[in-house]
């Protein structure tokens, strides 16, 4: 009599972590230093280039010098925690937007990458 044994690997599955709060706070921008200097020696294009990739018009950052709060920012951050659910008011983004602008527009280049890192699936087989 033979015994069969049967041996069952588990399916790959892909967990997605959302979260209601920013992936990191306004002022780590130790956490992508290359971002954060390039805001720091050429603000006018990281934004514009910032607000292209969020799906916005590439000159909308431009307008901020229109306003005593600057409005693209602002408007920027609250788009950006509708899109991802973040938890937040917009009387935080107005003093964010005002007092912090380059730190501002660092945390949102930062969440779109958090937020749009590609899955990948890698299935290692041995034989």
């Amino acid at each position: 009599m033979s015994k069969k044994m049967v041996i069952q690997q588990p399916n790959h599955f892909v967990q997605a972590v959302t979260s209601n709060q920013w992936s990191s706070e306004i002022c780590d921008c130790t956490q992508d230093m290359s971002s954060c200097c390039f805001a720091f020696w050429c603000f006018p294009c990281f934004t514009c280039i910032t607000a292209r990739e969020a799906g916005e018009c590439l000159c909308l950052p431009l307008l901020d010098g229109f306003g005593y709060i600057p409005p693209a920012t602002m408007s920027m951050r609250v788009g950006m925690r509708q899109r991802y659910g973040i938890e937040g008011t917009m009387c935080n983004d107005c003093v964010y937007s005002f007092f912090c602008l380059p730190c501002t527009w660092c945390q949102m280049s930062r969440e779109m990458k958090t937020r749009l890192q590609p899955i990948t699936l890698i299935n290692a087989h041995t034989r």
